[in-house]
């Protein structure tokens, strides 16, 4: 019998370039707790702000905040997950929870109307950003629900400035 090797442990690049947005790439699992909106606003804060998005903080803590309060309102297990990535000038907000779509046409109805009703303010902070968003069923294995935000950059900046004067 021959000893077994360990294997040799890969080369890291020590890249000193400083985070851009299009590096924007995170993925967070949070307790299904009252504190995790808190703490998804508090860590979405430094990534946009150390990837140069900090213009964009109003509406992305906004949508972030929404979607992690409202996946821990709806899920089945003990965490949620959130996902933040910036592609095509956009940043997409996504959170997961574990709570299945209903098969039934009458409780996914009211199920949807529940939903839709607690993310009324996201809704509100996407149309000001000419952003989308929606939920449905999550295409990962676990199953779940996956709802989403997609905030432009350009209308993202814009957010909460008041509208131009016509001339």
């Amino acid at each position: 019998m021959s000893p077994s090797r360990c294997p040799v442990a890969p080369t890291l690049s020590a890249d000193p370039a400083a985070p851009v947005p299009e590096t924007l790439a995170y993925s967070f699992t949070l307790p299904a707790r009252l504190t995790s909106p808190a703490l998804a606003r508090a860590a979405s804060r430094e990534v946009l702000r150390a990837h140069g998005l900090a213009d964009l903080l109003d509406p992305a803590l906004q949508a972030v905040s929404e979607l992690v309060a409202v996946a821990c309102r709806f899920t089945e297990s003990t965490d949620v997950y959130l996902s933040l990535r910036y592609r095509a000038s956009a940043l997409r907000v996504i959170a997961y929870d574990s709570h299945p779509r209903h098969t039934h046409p009458k409780l996914a109805t009211a199920c949807d109307t529940h939903r839709r009703a607690a993310l009324r303010f996201l809704a509100c902070v996407c149309r000001a950003c000419d952003g989308t968003w929606g939920f449905g069923e999550a295409r990962e294995p676990g199953g779940g629900t996956r709802m989403w935000a997609t905030l432009p950059s350009v209308g993202a900046r814009a957010y909460g400035s008041p509208p131009a004067m016509p001339r």
